[in-house]
Order: structure tokens, then sequence, then C-alpha cells
């Protein structure tokens, strides 16, 4: 439950298209609802997109994340932030989703560095939880999910953030490793820059997968509270994913190579994600 592309799971949308975590529109989710989530993937594609160019200075990010934020609120102009604007005003699906994501790629224009964990979960708030409310309140669910949806959107993103945390570094001076545990682990983001982790490293993105067990384990309760079968099938599938992933990434150095599940790993996981399904139901109210 990431948004699009670097910063990003949300319910199915992570990533790049050829390195998603889950891919965007997938077809457990009703194909009635498909339109709408490839306009809101559009938007924050082309949002991500201004931030991540290392062509532009922040200022110039920040203005052009700005117009789209006005476009958004009825202001002239076409493009992604107009096509989501109108096609979100046919639903009840409130056009906060899309604005509270420019404030996460606004901070990614002009602060590439994480203090600690609250930072860091005050940013996915804005990054990766609007994902995961916009397609429950797309399809009509209660708001008593927003709380295991937003766990779920922000361990897929502490998870893609560990999966990146070399290209984000060295490509978009971005650190999002909490800096106090760096101190207190006794190194730096510099060392983000070597091609295997150091003990330092490790410890800290150990201590990172502690933290996101403890969302995973939160967003298991997320299934059974889903009333659309299409997506509680989609919310447990992604379950399985994120279960799978933190897996990976206890056992495997994101500096010595992607870590990533393969198409089998990614096969095996919506077996299992779908088969939860048939014992789910009743076990939350």
């Amino acid at each position: 439950m990431e948004r699009p592309r670097r910063r990003g799971p949300g319910l199915g949308m992570t990533r790049t298209k050829d390195t998603e975590n889950f891919p965007v529109g997938s077809w457990l989710v009703a194909a009635k609802y498909r339109p709408i989530v490839f306009a809101y993937y559009a938007f924050a594609r082309a949002a991500d997109d201004i931030s991540d160019d290392p062509h532009l200075d922040p200022r110039e990010k920040v203005r052009r994340l700005d117009e789209m934020d006005a476009q958004l609120q009825g202001g002239t102009g076409d493009g992604p932030a107009a096509t989501a604007r109108d096609v979100l005003s046919g639903t009840s699906v409130p056009i906060a989703h899309c604005r509270d994501l420019l404030v996460a790629f606004k901070r990614d224009s002009v602060k590439p560095r994480t203090k600690d964990w609250a930072d860091l979960m005050e940013y996915c708030r804005y990054s990766a939880s609007p994902v995961g409310r916009f397609l429950l309140d797309l399809h009509g669910e209660s708001r008593e999910t927003w709380g295991p949806g937003d766990a779920l959107c922000n361990a897929l993103q502490v998870l893609n953030h560990l999966q990146d945390c070399r290209d984000d570094f060295v490509q978009l001076d971005r650190v999002y490793f909490p800096a106090d545990w760096l101190a207190e682990a006794g190194t730096t983001a510099e060392e983000l820059r070597q091609p295997r982790a150091s003990e330092a490293i490790r410890a800290v993105m150990d201590r990172m997968l502690d933290h996101t067990q403890a969302l995973v384990d939160r967003a298991r309760l997320l299934p059974p509270m889903v009333r659309d079968g299409g997506l509680r099938r989609e919310t447990s599938v992604i379950v399985a994913v994120a279960e799978r992933l933190l897996d990976l990434l206890r056992r495997q150095d994101p500096l010595a190579g992607r870590v990533e599940l393969s198409k089998a790993g990614y096969a095996a996981a919506a077996i299992v994600g779908v088969a939860r399904t048939f014992f789910a139901r009743g076990m939350v109210k």
C-alpha cells in the first residue's frame, strides 16, 4: 500500500511498472474502479516525476507541485491533476487523498533527511497512507479500516525505502534511515555507498525491520474488515507480499544487490493471501 514509484506502496500501487511490489490496477480490483485508480496513479506518478527530477531546483519543484495542488482545487489548466480532480468529482472520494501526497512530494524536494522513526512515520502518513485510504474510500469501506490500512501502507513504504536505500542516497541524496538510529549505531549515511552493509548499517536496517514487523502485524487485521470481496483478497495478498519482503530483507543485503520477490514469490504470496480470505471473515467485527 505505497504510492506509485519510489515512495510509495498503496493497495496495489508501488514503484515503477517494471519494479512494483504489486501491480497497480490488480485484476483483484473490480473493473469499474480501475479507470479511477489509473487516474489517481497517473496524478501521483506525474507529481513524483517532478520531485525526482534532477534538473529542477527545490524551489521550482515546489512551485510546480503547488500548481498541481491549485488544479486539484479547481484551478485552470489540464493534465493529470485536473484529470484526477474531474474523475474523483464523480465519486465520494475526497480530493484530500491527492493533496496529501503532494505534502510528501514537497518534503522530498526540500527535506532529504529523516530525523527519527516518528519523523519517518509522519512522512509515510503523507507518502503512503493516502493511497490506501483512497482505495478503501473508493470501495465504500468503513473509516475503521484506515488504521490497519495505514499500517500496511507504511510497512510497504519502509520496505521500499530499504530496497532502494543506496539509489535514494546516491542518485537523489535522500536518506530515510532515522538519523538518531544511525548515530546510536556509530555510523552515517555515507556507508550506504558501500558495496555491502557494515555491521552498524545492518543493525539499523534490522531495527527498522523490527518496527516494520509491528506494522505488518497490525496490517493483518485489515482483510477481514474489508467488505468488498475483490479488495479483501487484494489486501490479503499485499499483506502476504509484505511478509515475504520483510523476511527477504532480513536475510539479504540491499546494498549488495536488489532484494525483491521473484515471480514465483509473488505467485506464492497471491496463493497464500487469497487462501487466507476464506478463513478471515468473522475474525474482526
